[in-house]
């Protein structure tokens, strides 16, 4: 094991990003033309950074496996993104988004990455502005906020509930404007199976063409990973089903560490699953907590008779429901922060007041905010005596305008109508904090290997605060690994066009040809599906909401056995040499039966509780935290970063010690 340097700058915490900025090297503008990157990816960090290179005139290579750049994951985030622009004049500032990161992410992220990306966050509202995004607005024209989970200011900014959507055309508009100007090569429906090493440095990948099915060979003076997280190991969750973490795990393979793979979270408004032939979650906007209160009956018999269509929830009365966020956590209520708020969902069903058939479901209900909005709307418009039906029929007027597009979502797919009946909601799988390990620089453990947005580690430890992914993605793409990249590019402007006929190439093209070949060969009598499946319900049920010891290791020996019958029995139909969507799921899933049995590994090595990582053997046992998460720093204070060693069960660990210097430590509390 090592203790691995982040390369941190020196000085005070708000000092370093200016200082570093500063004090690295840069390229010449005419010597960056010679110089080539390649970015894997297209959402908000791989887009963003593809046009800012380009823009600073880099030749970059894009790649994304989807018909289109903006048809990228990031396209789904509903809520909003957070920036410290203090507009609703509620005393934010960088410090406390600081302050609130590290705390939501129960400190385990890394201190100076935190501060700097909530130092960048305001530069990230303007350059959206400036690039046309809508967000909404306030009556007087000025950018409006709402609030997220864990935080007491108003900061996520937002175009209703198609905030992903809106972000990224601003950063597609960017790409397109580079690719017309011939500064960024796309490649469309192309899929990265592996990295190309060097001497030591990270310089180029193998794609293969997905129309064709071609295996290419690309190079490039350095390699950026931005290809999103990896929740689809669950198989259920909120991504998309072509959201993978494929790409993240060959660099794993190739000597790129992996950090804290067991920091997924799990989010609290989701739509509950209806049956085992869903593919996919749907997901309900964070900012629904705003004016939604989450409840569920609080007598047995009033859970039965919903479950039995004999009573509905809006006919229990005010003093029968339980609103357990805001008894259990009166400062914070119904915006505590995820991780807090799916385990209390899950509390509540396990003890049996689930409201649906499955009992996987608690209530999110929009009734208080109709009328308070109502009344208000009335008054403003000079109805003094407005009968009951016109404050409702305002409220609803005003609550359309803010969640409308989510609520016709919500709708389409339930067949209710959540303005007259709550919503019926539950937790499932939504981002992962883990990733690659990066340092302050954005890079890999390979040299000229970088990765950003989801795709690291490094900046939400153990969970993630609402409405800061989009943040994330963005201030990575646009702000940070502009800058840092060029302190190594710098060492390249005389290295000249990487050459792609060298035996490196000739290793990684013929390795990606054997594991199709291996693939093709099996002629099983199972579909890819059936083992995605299998790995996704041990995954749910041993590496889930609430994890044990004996439970992740029964989670690791059956993940191996899945992983055996994969390799012997999937079948691939069609050919290798043509659009074979059946094989690039089969590339993905082997990857997620490796990934699996690593996230386990982690889960069962950190025995304590922090974030979305919540082991019943590490619990607040007394006092007023009595059965929250009890977190261990005086023995995990630190980033697990595991390297491959040729089987996940045997991955090495490697750790980095956290600091904090201008955080006190303490156990999180929202009450």
């Amino acid at each position: 094991m090592s203790v691995l340097d982040a390369k941190i700058p020196e000085g005070p915490i708000k000092d370093k990003w200016t200082n570093h900025k500063n004090n690295i090297n840069v390229v010449n503008p005419a010597n960056k033309r010679l110089i080539d990157v390649i970015v894997v990816g297209t959402g908000l960090a791989g887009g963003s950074a593809s046009a800012s290179l380009a823009e600073m005139g880099y030749s970059v290579k894009s790649f994304c496996f989807q018909d289109s750049p903006r048809r990228a994951h990031s396209i789904a985030a509903q809520g909003g993104i957070n920036a410290a622009k203090n507009y609703q004049n509620d005393g934010d500032s960088v410090y406390r988004l600081f302050y609130d990161t590290v705390k939501g992410g129960d400190y385990r992220g890394r201190e100076a990455n935190v501060y700097r990306l909530a130092e960048v966050s305001a530069n990230i509202i303007d350059q959206c502005v400036a690039q046309g995004v809508p967000f909404a607005r306030e009556y007087g024209g000025l950018l409006d906020n709402r609030s997220f989970g864990g935080v007491l200011v108003s900061r996520t900014f937002y175009a209703k509930g198609q905030t992903g959507q809106q972000l990224l055309l601003g950063a597609y508009s960017a790409m397109n404007r580079q690719i017309g100007k011939g500064k960024i090569k796309m490649y469309h429906r192309h899929e990265m199976l592996d990295l190309v090493i060097v001497d030591g440095k990270a310089r180029g990948i193998i794609a293969r063409n997905l129309i064709t099915g071609e295996i290419e060979r690309h190079s490039a003076h350095a390699v950026v990973i931005a290809s999103g997280g990896y929740g689809n190991v669950f198989f259920l969750s909120t991504n998309a089903m072509g959201s993978n973490g494929t790409a993240a795990w060959k660099i794993h393979k190739k000597g790129a560490f992996f950090a804290n793979p067991c920091y997924t979270q799990i989010h609290p408004t989701c739509i509950p699953r209806s049956g085992d032939y869903q593919s996919k979650l749907t997901l309900m906007s964070e900012s629904l907590r705003n004016d939604g209160r989450i409840w569920v009956p609080k007598n047995m018999e009033d859970v039965e008779a919903i479950r039995s269509g004999k009573l509905k929830p809006t006919q229990i009365a005010e003093e029968n429901r339980d609103y357990y966020l805001e008894r259990r956590y009166p400062a914070f209520g119904n915006l505590v922060p995820r991780d807090v708020a799916s385990r209390a969902a899950k509390e509540r069903c396990d003890a049996g007041y689930g409201v649906n058939q499955t009992g996987e479901a608690v209530y999110l209900d929009f009734s208080s905010a109709i009328q308070r909005y109502g009344k208000e709307a009335a008054l403003v418009q000079g109805e003094k005596n407005a009968s009951a039906e016109r404050i409702t029929e305002l409220g609803e007027e005003v609550i359309k305008s803010k969640y409308g597009n989510l609520f016709q979502m919500y709708e389409k797919i339930v067949d209710d109508n959540p303005y007259k009946t709550p919503m019926m909601i539950y937790p499932a799988v939504h981002y992962t904090m883990g990733g690659i390990w990066v340092d302050y620089n954005l890079m890999t453990t390979i040299p000229g290997c970088y990765a950003a947005g989801e795709a690291n580690f490094s900046d939400h430890g153990a969970n993630r605060l609402g409405a800061s992914a989009l943040m994330q993605g963005l201030a990575d793409g646009y702000f940070v690994l502009p800058y840092t990249i060029g302190d190594y590019l710098a060492d390249e402007i005389r290295t000249g066009p990487i050459a792609t006929d060298s035996p490196e190439f000739d290793q990684a093209e013929k390795d990606v040809n054997d594991l199709i070949d291996k693939l093709m060969g099996i002629q099983g009598t199972k579909s890819v599906d059936y083992f995605h499946k299998e790995l996704g319900k041990v995954m749910w049920n041993n590496v889930g909401m609430s994890r044990n010891a004996a439970g992740l290791t029964e989670a690791q020996e059956k993940i191996r056995k899945i992983r055996e019958e994969f390799w012997k029995g999937v079948r691939i139909p069609g050919d290798r040499n043509e659009l074979n969507p059946e094989l690039e799921k089969a590339i993905r899933v082997a990857d997620f039966l490796e990934l699996g049995e690593l996230f386990a590994k982690d889960a069962l090595d950190r025995n304590e509780s922090c974030g979305g990582h919540f082991r019943e053997e590490s619990v607040e046992e007394s006092g007023e935290q009595k059965g929250e998460a009890k977190r261990d720093d005086v023995n995990y204070k630190y980033v697990a970063a595991w390297e491959w060693t040729g089987d996940p069960g045997q991955a090495k660990l490697h750790k980095e010690e956290l600091e904090f210097n201008d955080i006190e430590l303490k156990q999180r509390s929202y009450k």
